[in-house]
Order: structure tokens, then C-alpha cells, then sequence
């Protein structure tokens, strides 16, 4: 089916080919290009990887594809042959006998693209109802049987459970059996491993590897995740401001790069070989005034009160600034109208660590194994649902047993980062309303002249422009929101971050850009930071300290070189087992 016969000789038939694709998007009042030119072959059997960075037309190329563009964009030139018939002449209704029967598609993010109101056994059975012969007690066999082959625990008994009753790993691996049910030609898999932990990113892949084989089908593979690429593609797509710049065998790609954006890449990761010097190839950050510091630094005002205005590190390195002891974090059950609330099982046991200033923690693990319930119960973000018992002092001061006024005051002192930044930033706010607000709230002698003068002081540490002030979260890229999550946090001069996976949706110059901020901000202040994260290269550039958690349990902790490079524990060397790794 794959084969032909051209001028006496069998030759290969691609599975898809696109030639001359052009991607516009409608600004109003111009045209502006998406994806410029594209044009690519994928194999049958073989996985093909598109890399390349946020807006450089990746995810613009697969929708294009899938027939599945926004309204503002439109295909205005070239060929997409699929099968020998091109995409772009066929009516919607023969778009969509072929949209999950012979393309199947893995979207970037399980949690959206799954419904929730719908139980996991509907969602399945549309697909194969749609696009099989098989209907009532077969087709809910065959959904159980997928559910099955992508290593669902229990399929059979959790099949009409609903999305938020999984883990995101789980999710991901529905995602994968909804994509396959009808087992198409050509799978679209747009960073199915992004947001997962290193042991779930490895299943994910043997599992794609696996069915890939058992199918003969083709993977088209939309990654910023070079180490991954390298693992599993066979041909790689470079692409920059919607144009690919290079196209070669994986080899080729990683051992001979021609274009010199590849080597930028590839300068960009971090590793351990690279602490101590920038990842970026510029600045992360515009060099601070005087003024400007003893804006965002109560210290650095004080030194300036006091005459001296050489910005050397004002702090100790020794001071404590947060020490968690034997900490169990319990959350409550369902429980009936006049009933408490039942307690379940432990989720965090006996956990203890210390954190100095100028300090950076890394908190390890497996999906599941407590490290944001940690980051929760420091923040005080989830009393309501928990029973907690153990001790937590920040700054010498004891935190889980205050209230009021002096809560208030010590959570000026400890401020979070979240994963996603356009989830934790209001949308119908301007930025600078969001800079102030917390401000307003943690420090409120603070009056409106030294709250402005304060939010261009943090848009100017951040490396951000001052007239972000007055627009709106959308306007900025996804390494931009970041900055602003950043300089949200610093707002209120906290003494610690916990940093919750701020990397990982970010491309890798631009993760490069938040490290080396990341960094400079921590270098001029002495700022704690507890860095929860899967990546295990960005932990061998920035962490001091690592602490590997297991099933509620610190199972390993040390410094960073001795824990990574000569671990102790099982769970620590299989999670090192499971990181893809990238020599170039």
C-alpha cells in the first residue's frame, strides 16, 4: 500500500507531504505569515520531529494539517497530500472521515483537551463509533483493550471514571488511546510529554515506540525538547519565525548541525558542565540601577540611607531562612451533611530540610509523590482540606500556627511561581495593576507614588519594557508571562521563592533567559528558592541541594553533584535511569 512502481523501480510513497504551505493570520489591517514556504515528507513507520521554539509555527503547521486552524488563520498556498488526495481540496465532510480515523492527533495539555463532564468511557467510544464498525458490548471491549494497551491501571473497573479523577500522566495516556481507537496512518503528537515527570515521560515514549511498531504508523513529533528528539526521531524540521532552516537525519541534526540557531540550541540547555556561566546569548536582564535596586530591596534602600552605594551581597548565607521538621500533610475525605470530614491516607510523611538564603533546593520525584502538597502547606494554600502536624519555622518564626496580622506578615516573606503563567495571571488586569495589587495587600504603608515607582523597578529587573505596565497578560509571549509571574513574586521583597515547575512550558533559549534571571536575582538579593521540577538538566545547572521524594517520604538528600552524580537510593537512580539525555 505504501509502494509504487516508478520507471521499472519500487520507490517508497510518503504518507504525507506538504510542499509550499503558507499559513496567514488576518491583523485587520495586514496579512502577516504564520508559516512561510513549508515544505516537508513523512514516511510511513518513521517519526518525523518539528522543533523549534514558542511561535515558530510548530503547532500552526499540525492544525493546518488537521484542517483545525483558528478563524483569524488561513491556509493561503500549497499542498498537503495525505494518502494521495491534498487535504486542502477535500469538503469538510471527507475532512472529517479522515480526522481521527486515518490522522490521529495528542494535544499538548490532556487536561483541556479532555471533557470534563463526560466519563472517560463516552469519550473513547465516539471515536470508535465513528470511525469503526464496532458498536454496544464490542466497542466498550475495544475501549477497555485500549485503555489496556496504553497501561491505564485497572481499565475495566476505571473506564466510566471522569478526567479529574486521574493524575496528569494518566490523562496523557488517555489522551493516546482516544488518538489511536481507531488506529490511523499518521499520529500528530504536540508535546505529549511536556508537562509529565521523567519515569512517565519515559513510558509515554516506549509506549508511542511500541504501538508505532505494532501499527507500521507514522509519528509526527512537535517538541521543544531536543533530548527527546534524540532518542526517538529519525528525521528533524527545524523551524524559526515560521520557515524551516534545517532538515536532516537525526544524526545529522545532533552530531553535524548546519544552521547556526541549531548551535544556539544546543548552547542553551543546561547541564552541569555549565554552572556558574549564562545559558541565554543575551542578558536576561537590563544591568540595575543604584535607584532602581533600593526600589525593589529594602536592604539595598537601607544601605543607600546609610551612604554606601555599592550593591555587594547584603545577606547571610548561613541564616535559616526556612526549616520544615517531621511535616505529615493528611487530606480530609468526603463526608456526609452533619459528618466531619474523614481523614485518608498520609500523602506527606515525616518530611524535613533546611533552606539558607542564597540557596537553591531542588525537590525530586515521581508524579504523586507529595512535592506540591509540600510547596501547598508552606503557602498555607490548603488548611481547609488538610490536617498537618510537624513544624514549619520561616525566618525563625513559626507558620503554621499563625493567623491574622501575623500571617499577613509572613507571607510577604515567601511568594510562589506557578507552572503556568497565563493560568496564574488575571486576564482582564494590566500588568501593572497586577504588580501593585500584592503590594497593596502585604504592604500597605506603601504609598501610590512608591507603588509605581516600584512596579518600573521590577519591569526593569525582570528585563521587561516599562510600557508592559499598561497592557494585559495576552500581549505577551509565554517567556514574557514568566518574567511578569517573576516580578509579581519579587513585588513584595519576599525572602524565598518556591518555584513550581517554572520551566517547564518554555522553549529552551527562552527557559535559558528565566534561569540566568533566575539566577541574577538570587545573586543580588539572596533570595531562597525552593525549585520543585521533573527537569533534571535544569537541576544539574541551578540546584545546591536535592531532595528526592518517594511515596510522601524524603528518600535521598544531598548536595547537587553527590546526589546526581552517585546516588544512593533505587528511586533516585531510576529516575536518573529515565532522563533522556542529549550529548552534542
Amino acid at each position: 500500500m505504501g509502494e509504487k512502481i516508478e520507471r521499472g523501480c519500487l520507490v517508497t510513497v510518503p504518507i504525507i507531504s506538504v510542499d509550499g504551505l503558507e499559513v496567514v493570520i488576518d491583523r485587520g489591517d495586514e496579512w502577516a505569515h504564520a508559516v512561510k514556504s513549508l515544505a516537508l515528507t513523512v514516511q510511513r513507520g518513521e517519526t518525523f520531529a518539528l522543533v523549534g521554539e514558542s511561535g515558530s509555527g510548530k503547532s500552526m503547521t499540525a492544525f493546518a494539517l488537521m484542517r483545525l486552524l483558528p478563524d483569524a488563520l488561513h491556509v493561503a498556498a500549497g499542498s498537503i497530500e495525505f494518502e494521495g488526495r491534498d487535504l486542502n481540496q477535500l469538503p469538510e465532510q471527507a475532512m472529517q472521515s479522515i480526522r481521527g480515523r486515518r490522522i490521529g492527533m495528542i494535544f499538548q495539555e490532556p487536561s483541556t483537551s479532555l471533557n470534563p463532564v463526560m466519563r472517560i468511557s463516552d469519550q473513547l467510544l465516539e471515536v470508535i463509533v465513528a470511525h469503526t464498525p464496532l458498536r454496544g458490548k464490542l466497542a466498550r471491549e475495544r475501549a477497555i483493550d485500549w485503555l489496556d494497551r496504553v497501561g491505564l491501571p485497572d481499565p475495566a473497573q476505571r473506564i466510566d471514571d471522569y478526567p479529574f479523577q486521574f493524575s496528569g500522566g494518566q490523562k496523557q495516556r488517555i489522551m493516546i488511546a482516544i488518538a489511536l481507537a481507531a488506529e490511523p496512518a499518521l499520529l500528530i503528537a504536540d508535546e505529549p510529554t511536556t508537562a509529565l515527570d521523567v519515569t512517565v515521560q519515559a513510558q509515554i515514549l516506549d509506549l508511542l515506540a511500541d504501538i508505532q511498531k505494532q501499527l507500521g504508523m507514522a509519528v509526527l513529533l512537535i517538541t521543544h525538547d531536543l533530548a527527546v528528539v534524540r532518542k526517538v526521531a529519525d528525521t528533524v524540521a527545524l523551524m524559526r519565525h515560521g520557515e524551516i532552516v534545517e532538515l536532516a537525519s537525526a544524526d545529522d541534526f545532533f552530531n553535524q548541525p548546519k544552521h547556526p540557531y541549531a548551535r544556539e540550541l544546543f548552547d542553551a540547555i543546561p547541564t552541569f558542565a555549565k554552572r556558574g556561566r549564562r545559558l541565554s546569548a543575551v542578558s536576561s536582564v537590563e544591568p540595575l540601577s543604584h535607584s532602581a535596586s533600593i526600589q525593589t530591596d529594602p536592604l539595598a534602600a537601607a544601605e543607600h540611607k546609610a551612604g554606601n552605594h555599592v550593591l555587594a551581597p547584603l545577606f547571610d548565607s548561613t541564616q535559616v531562612v526556612l526549616s520544615v521538621q517531621d511535616l505529615c500533610v493528611t487530606y480530609r475525605g468526603q463526608g456526609g451533611l452533619f459528618q466531619r470530614k474523614k481523614l485518608g491516607n498520609p500523602v506527606v510523611t515525616g518530611v524535613g530540610f533546611d533552606l539558607r538564603a542564597g540557596q537553591t533546593l531542588a525537590l525530586l520525584g515521581g508524579s504523586g509523590c507529595g512535592k506540591t502538597t509540600v510547596a501547598k502547606t508552606i503557602m498555607r494554600l490548603i488548611d481547609d482540606v488538610t490536617q498537618v502536624s510537624g513544624q514549619i519555622d520561616l525566618l525563625g518564626q513559626p507558620l503554621l500556627s499563625a493567623s491574622g496580622s501575623a500571617l499577613r506578615k509572613l507571607r510577604q516573606h515567601v511568594q510562589i511561581v506557578f507552572q503556568d503563567p497565563f493560568a496564574s495571571l488575571d486576564p482582564r488586569m494590566r500588568v501593572g495593576d497586577i504588580l501593585k495589587e500584592g503590594v497593596a495587600a502585604l504592604l500597605p504603608q506603601q504609598s501610590a507614588s512608591e507603588r509605581e515607582d516600584r512596579v518600573m523597578a521590577l519591569l526593569q529587573r525582570v528585563g521587561l519594557p516599562h510600557d508592559a505596565a499598561s497592557r494585559y497578560p495576552h500581549e505577551f509571549s509565554g517567556g514574557q508571562r514568566q518574567r511578569i509571574a517573576i516580578a509579581r513574586a519579587l513585588a513584595v521583597s519576599p525572602r524565598m521563592l518556591i518555584l513550581d515547575e517554572p520551566t517547564s512550558a518554555l522553549d529552551v533559549s527562552v527557559q535559558a533567559q528565566i534561569l540566568d534571571l533566575l539566577t541574577d536575582v538570587q545573586r543580588e538579593t539572596g533570595l531562597a528558592y525552593l525549585f520543585i521540577t521533573h527537569n533534571f538538566s535544569v537541576v544539574e545547572f541551578f540546584a545546591d541541594q536535592v531532595a528526592v521524594m518517594h511515596e510522601g517520604k524524603i528518600v535521598e538528600w544531598g548536595g547537587a553533584e553527590a546526589v546526581l552524580m552517585n546516588p544512593t537510593h533505587d528511586v533516585t537512580r531510576a529516575l536518573l535511569n529515565a532522563v533522556p539525555r542529549l550529548e552534542v
